[in-house]
Formats: C-alpha cells, sequence, structure tokens
C-alpha cells in the first residue's frame, strides 16, 4: 500500500490495471506499472467499481480535479483472494492529503 503520486489510467493493462482507474497515465504510472509486471505484482484498488467518493484519492486545491494516486498491490496470486479494495477519507498519519 502506498501513496505512489502516479496515475495509471482507467482502462485494463493485462492483469495489472483493473478498468476502475482515474486519470491518464503519467510518468510515475508507468514506472509503477512496469515495476507490477517485472514483479508479477496487480494494482487492487483499480479492479472494482466503489462509491464515486472511493475513487479518487486525491483532489486538487479549490476542488478542480480528482484523481487517484494511491495503491494497494498485491502478488498475482493473491487477486483471486482480494473481495474489494477502495480508499478510506482520512489518513492516520501524516499525510500531504487535503480532505
Amino acid at each position: 500500500m502506498g501513496d505512489f503520486n502516479a496515475q495509471v489510467e482507467d482502462e485494463r493493462i493485462e492483469d495489472i490495471v483493473g478498468p476502475s482507474g482515474i486519470g491518464a497515465v503519467n510518468e510515475r504510472g508507468s514506472r509503477l506499472i512496469e515495476w507490477c509486471q517485472i514483479n508479477d505484482f496487480t494494482i487492487t484498488n483499480t479492479w472494482y467499481q466503489n462509491h464515486p467518493r472511493r475513487q479518487w484519492t486525491w483532489k486538487s486545491p479549490g476542488d478542480r480535479s480528482r484523481t487517484k494516486i494511491d495503491y494497494i498491490l498485491i502478488q498475482k496470486r493473491f487477486r483471486n483472494s482480494i473481495k474489494t479494495s477502495k480508499s478510506l477519507p482520512g489518513a492516520d498519519c501524516d499525510s500531504h492529503h487535503i480532505w
């Protein structure tokens, strides 16, 4: 689980990125996807359609745009054990996120 500041888009990429991503792929997103391919991981919170509030994890100042930049990664062999995956509002730790 991590704050990758990556955007991995809203379309499937092999069995790594599911159909519920948000935003266009950025450089960090490309590196995250490449890392997942090399290490046989999948990004779980892109595979489940959740309430719109659970789809994004960052909003710009002034609430002009919202995107998903925090991801939960697991090894692909454990994917069938995941029932749902979503972000939660707020944080239990120091964060740069604005809620």
